[in-house]
Formats: C-alpha cells, sequence, structure tokens
C-alpha cells in the first residue's frame, strides 16, 4: 500500500512573484508535486515555468500533468525533461498522454486522429524516451519516429525518472499498467474531445482499477504503481474555511452520493474527506491526488492529515 501523495496543478498567473510565490507555497504547505498541464490556452509554457518553479524550491516535485505527446518528438521532450532534471536536482516526475484538447490541434494545424492513432505515437514514443531516459545511444526507424544514433547529454539526475501516464479507456490503461510508474485514472474521452461524465463514478474507477490489475501481470507489479486522480472540485466544510465556502463543499458534498460516489469530486468536513480516502485507498488503491493550486491553501488540512501516512 503506497503512502499518500498530494499535489498541486497551476499555470495562470499574472506575473513571475505570483508564480514562484505559488510553488513556494505549496511546498511550504506539504505538497509532494508542482505540476501543470501542456495546453495552448492561457498558461505558461511548461518548461520554463516548471524551471522557476524548481529554482525557488527544494524538495517538491515538478513535472507536467500531462505532456502531450502530439505536441513534440520524443528526444526533444526527453531532453526537455532530463534539464528540468538536472535544475531541480532530481525532481521531475514525467507525466505523459497522447493528447485530447481539439482547440491546441486546430492551433497547431494538426489532425486530430483517432485515438488508436494518437495512443500509436506515444507508446512509440515512450519506448524511445524510456532508453533515453535509461541512457542508451538510440537509432530507432519505427512507424511515427525516426532517431540515429540519439542520447541525452547530460543524462537525467535520476536513476529512473517516475513516468505517470494518464488514461480512460482499456488501451492506454493497459499501456500505463505494464510502462508507468504511476496511472492517472482518467475518464475517457468522445470525438470531439469532451471527457465523458458517465465514467467519473466510483464504480467506472473500479473497473479501470479492475484492468489495469489485470494488464499488469501479477500482484506484485500492480502493487509496484501508485494510481493517481486529478480532483475537478474539492472543498472542506468548516477547518477554518469561509462561510460561503462551507456552504458550497456542504452543497457539493451531497452530489457525489446521488450518482453512487466519484472520485473527481471531494467535499465534506476533514473527518469525511479523511474517512472517504482512507477508504478509497483500502479498495482501489488510490493514494495519490492533484487538485488546482487554488485550493491548496483550503485543502492543507487534508495534506497535514495524510501526507506520507
Amino acid at each position: 500500500m503506497h503512502p499518500f501523495r498530494f499535489g498541486v496543478t497551476a499555470g495562470r498567473v499574472p506575473t513571475r512573484e505570483t508564480w514562484t510565490d505559488l510553488a513556494r507555497r505549496a511546498e511550504n504547505l506539504g505538497y509532494d508535486t508542482f505540476l501543470m498541464s501542456d495546453h495552448l490556452g492561457h498558461q505558461l509554457s511548461p518548461v520554463g515555468a516548471l524551471a522557476a518553479a524548481a529554482a525557488v524550491t527544494s524538495r517538491i516535485r515538478i513535472g507536467a500533468l500531462v505532456f502531450a505527446n502530439d505536441y513534440r518528438h520524443p528526444l526533444l521532450l526527453a531532453r526537455e525533461a532530463a534539464t528540468l532534471d538536472h535544475i531541480s536536482k532530481g525532481r521531475v516526475e514525467f507525466g505523459i498522454g497522447a493528447g485530447w484538447n481539439m482547440s491546441d490541434y486546430r492551433q497547431l494545424g494538426m489532425r486530430y486522429e483517432r485515438p488508436g492513432l494518437r495512443i500509436d505515437r506515444m507508446e512509440e514514443a515512450l519506448v524511445v524516451i524510456r532508453r533515453l531516459f535509461a541512457g542508451d545511444r538510440v537509432t530507432h526507424a519505427g512507424r511515427h519516429y525516426h532517431l540515429e544514433g540519439a542520447r541525452l547529454a547530460p543524462a537525467p539526475v535520476q536513476r529512473r525518472i517516475p513516468i505517470l501516464i494518464g488514461g480512460g479507456g482499456p488501451r492506454l490503461l493497459g499501456i500505463a499498467a505494464r510502462q508507468a510508474d504511476i496511472v492517472g485514472l482518467l475518464t475517457q474521452f468522445d470525438r470531439h474531445g469532451r471527457p465523458i461524465a458517465s465514467q467519473a463514478t466510483e464504480g467506472e474507477t473500479a473497473r479501470k482499477v479492475a484492468i489495469v490489475r489485470d494488464a499488469a501481470g501479477s500482484r506484485e507489479a500492480f502493487e509496484r504503481l501508485e494510481l493517481n486522480v486529478l480532483v475537478a472540485s474539492a472543498g472542506l466544510i468548516g477547518s477554518g474555511a469561509s462561510p460561503l465556502g462551507s456552504v458550497a463543499s456542504a452543497l457539493k458534498a451531497v452530489a457525489p452520493k446521488v450518482v453512487g460516489g466519484t472520485p473527481y469530486l471531494l467535499h465534506g468536513t476533514l473527518a469525511q474527506v479523511r474517512e472517504t480516502l482512507l477508504r478509497r485507498r483500502d479498495q482501489l488503491g488510490i493514494s495519490y491526488y492533484v487538485w488546482s493550486a487554488r485550493l491548496a491553501e483550503p485543502m492543507a488540512p487534508v495534506v497535514e492529515a495524510l501526507a506520507g501516512r
């Protein structure tokens, strides 16, 4: 059973000082990871912003949740990750996904291919990236990528950079179970790039965990994996929250019960949230939660109560 870890994800900040203060504050509050999405909307570019966050912190791990594979060649992406690992002195957590945001593809002038093809590219890229992280000199002639004598110099600081793969469908979950250290449990996206809400229930999440368990191939391999959820909305009733915040959280705490529970909404008293996370870890194995950086302060009591336990 993995100890609990908690992270925040950020990206939209008005100034450099706001950004670096946010990273420092997350570290001081006890969060384990400081993460960013990888989109072309109103947000900072992840590599430069994560380097700035690494430069003003000393403990918290940094990374993307997740890098969209289609936007970069695997050699360049591995090189960026290795550079971040040096700047942070070995604190990178490498997240990768197949890409899903249609707006990004439109801005890049790229076709929004069927999921199977995007996953094909990510799976092939991951083979290359893992070899580069391991220090290999890589010559690769695949369906999507070609490299000749490629290597990372300098190599990453970490002997093994932790890899997170986010997935919602059986194939991507299977790849994550076999190739990743951390599996991000997501809903699938429809052909318009929108999350499928019916997959957000606790029952559907349990089904996805079962797919991961089967794909891992053994109990030992499954127990090695860390299971992650990106929480869409969270809040505490009481525990120093504002009266308005407590009322909003009380109302939202009812909603998951109506649909049979969901790990993507986390509202209630500190005791209720603590009990929910402990139960979910026992039943499903989920131990790693991430929410928006704007919730870092309100949800800090949860981190204090459970992080590392």
